[in-house]
């Protein structure tokens, strides 16, 4: 059984619903990037997710992006990500890890899953690869070990809704809104969409894009989610005097809010 497997069976136990952090690794230095990947465990997040900066991120909105430039001006490449990931798996052997990258770099660079599994990641979701062109990526995923991560939106037609549930793994991201990452008001969290996949035996639904308060955390969870991903909203506090408290204290108040209403996912 994977890591997210067990995590989202324990989370239903204590009826929980997963909540997700995400960071830039290496913003704004490796050394601060893995304290503070590390606050969001101590903040009590179920599972993380990381980026890998790039210098043409499409689906991030302005916070992330400058995080990633952050990153690349710090010198950060690809190999020093995957050594951040080792780092923290070797810290915390039981919490999930996913990746959420883009395609240019994991085709530049040869045996991207491989290293990818080998420093202990567990997911990835390649931002820019639509379904219709995922499953030779999805192969190599799985010849890996890595379980793939696919977007689904509100208005992803029906069959591409079950490609997306045949090709997924760990879970289902699902966009809250139309767009980019960021903090902007909070979407629309679609009971339709959680239906379609749930119908489809798709991996647990979890919500991302604009969760930025524990209200979005818990109309998630009312639309049946099984969790969210918060990540603009975290990244914003790296710029702030001591992140690093600001970051676990903020992960402390946004997981709280998945223990209020949780509701099960047929």
């Amino acid at each position: 059984m994977s890591r997210y497997a067990r995590m989202f069976d324990r989370l239903k136990e204590r009826g929980e619903a997963a909540f997700g952090g995400f960071l830039m690794l290496g913003d704004p230095d490796p050394n601060t990037s893995a304290m503070l990947i590390d606050a969001l465990v101590e903040g009590g997040a179920d599972m993380v997710e990381v980026g890998i900066p790039f210098s043409d991120p499409v689906a991030d909105g302005p916070v992330i992006e400058a995080a990633a430039k952050r990153a690349l001006e710090a010198g950060v490449r690809v190999g020093d990500c995957f050594d951040l990931i080792r780092g923290f798996r070797e810290k915390h052997p039981e919490v999930p890890v996913g990746i959420l990258t883009y395609a240019n770099l994991v085709v530049a660079r040869g045996g991207f899953m491989r290293d990818a599994a080998e420093a202990g990641a567990d997911s990835l979701l390649i931002a820019d690869v639509p379904a219709l062109e995922a499953e030779p990526f999805v192969r190599e995923m799985e010849q890996s070990g890595i379980e793939p991560v696919l977007i689904a939106a509100a208005n992803t037609p029906d069959a591409t809704l079950r490609s997306i549930s045949d090709l997924s793994s760990a879970y289902t991201y699902c966009v809250s809104r139309a767009g980019i990452t960021g903090v902007h008001a909070g979407g629309d969290f679609d009971r339709g969409l959680i239906g379609k996949l749930c119908a489809s035996s798709a991996p647990p639904p979890v919500f991302g894009f604009g969760i930025s308060t524990p209200e979005h955390v818990r109309a998630a969870i009312r639309a049946g989610a099984a969790g969210v991903i918060c990540g603009s909203a975290i990244v914003r506090l790296t710029e702030l005097r001591q992140p690093i408290d600001k970051v676990r204290e903020f992960v402390s108040e946004m997981k709280a809010a998945t223990t209020d209403q949780l509701q099960t996912v047929i």
